[in-house]
């Protein structure tokens, strides 16, 4: 089907919803483990079934865009490095010297032709390629191709750069996202201006990703900020593979759309129904017109900590100075809301889940995205790829 022609059906089904008080109901309820928040052999799986096997969003185009440009990093503990190379296209890698495993490039963003370790000064090219070892003449007899950053796989596509944390391991990003990409190729993402992040930190990864798959918690927890532009419990979900499209339509669906003709209803989103996109495993992006929010989610390094890297874009450039004093001010709102009402009440939660009250926890018929996601996450732990994949 075509892409606004779904979109604009969704928003027809999001609009019934409004007008009649109902939402997206899935068969049944679902029961989850609250140890599945608390395990460490649990969380150990989950780093090394998902977060080492799948493709992770780890960078957006618009922050990397020219010739030279790398971002070193973290993600789930390791030093992770991407480059553009003088052609302009991207590699990642371990960020790992080959000499005595000390970082080439320190965490953050440059620009430079070459990364030498600041250790003993060897040398590597964009590339990853060894082209250089400190003091040679004494250092002895080296196999330099065989001593270059290890590489990772590595693709990018509709304005992110995607990674898998495995070397050498297979990645179909078509395959994985089957479709879902297509929105942020439809709105030219990789065009668009990076204006920065902030980094806050929480309870389990999940616990905290939780928080981004319904909208049953707005009246209760967002009274003053979410909930006056959008209902509560009020949700449609699609599922693209383990990734979720998930509409919200706003109060003002139906008088936002009354004078836009029917075909035209897939072409307005931010204008009666608002969408956030979720990456399976850990990340999810919402698109407001002023600024853009893509929260990744990274476990810490035990099962009851996360650390949550929240990037913000838009389609314009900064205009000047007194544009950018605005746009810090939107981000440290966006941020603040995030961390004080969603993130201090994950604190909470993994302070009950702790205390041993209940075995289970439960999910309604109206928090589909929350069964979907564990659903797939439950499909990898299992690491049958014969089984078969859940259904939204």
């Amino acid at each position: 089907m075509d892409r606004i022609q779904r979109i604009g059906d969704v928003a027809e089904i999001m609009l019934d919803y409004v007008e009649n008080k109902k939402t997206y109901q899935a068969d049944n309820t679902m029961r989850v483990p609250t140890r599945s928040y608390t395990d460490h052999d649990q969380w150990r799986a989950e780093m090394e079934l998902i977060f080492k096997r799948v493709p992770l969003m780890l960078a957006f185009t618009a922050e990397m865009p020219n010739p030279g440009d790398y971002k070193a990093m973290e993600a789930v503990g390791l030093p992770i490095l991407i480059s553009r190379d003088k052609e302009g296209k991207v590699r990642a890698f371990l960020n790992v010297c080959s000499h005595r495993s000390a970082p080439v490039a320190s965490e953050g963003h440059g620009n430079c032709p070459r990364f030498v370790c600041k250790y003993h000064g060897w040398t590597f090219g964009q590339d990853g390629r060894l082209i250089g070892v400190a003091e040679s003449r004494t250092f002895g007899d080296v196999d330099k191709a065989g001593l270059g950053l290890r590489r990772l796989p590595c693709e990018e596509k509709a304005g992110m750069i995607f990674v898998c944390l495995t070397p050498n391991a297979p990645m179909d990003l078509d395959r994985y996202f089957r479709g879902f990409l297509d929105d942020y190729d439809a709105m030219d993402f990789g065009k668009w201006t990076y204006l920065g992040s902030r980094v806050i930190e929480g309870a389990n990864w999940k616990i905290a990703f939780d928080g981004y798959l319904e909208g049953y918690h707005f009246a209760s927890l967002h009274p003053e900020t979410i909930f006056p532009r959008t209902p509560s419990n009020c949700t449609h979900y699609e599922g693209f593979g383990p990734n979720i499209r998930i509409g919200f339509p706003q109060k003002r669906i139906a008088e936002a759309l009354r004078d836009v003709p029917r075909e035209q209803w897939g072409t307005q989103e931010n204008n009666g129904f608002d969408f956030v996109r979720i990456m399976f495993p850990n990340v999810s992006t919402f698109i407001a017109p002023e600024i853009t929010q893509v929260a990744q989610l990274f476990p810490g390094p035990t099962p009851e900590q996360n650390r949550t890297v929240l990037n913000y874009l838009r389609r314009d450039p900064i205009r000047d100075e007194e544009d950018r004093a605005q746009v810090e001010t939107m981000i440290d709102f966006f941020r603040d809301v995030t961390y004080k009402e969603d993130y201090l009440i994950g604190l909470e939660i993994q302070r009950g889940l702790e205390a041993g009250a209940h075995d289970e926890l439960v999910f309604g018929r109206n928090e589909r995205g929350n069964q979907y996601f564990h659903e797939w996450l439950n499909w990898y732990l299992e690491d049958d790829p014969t089984r078969p994949e859940p259904k939204m």
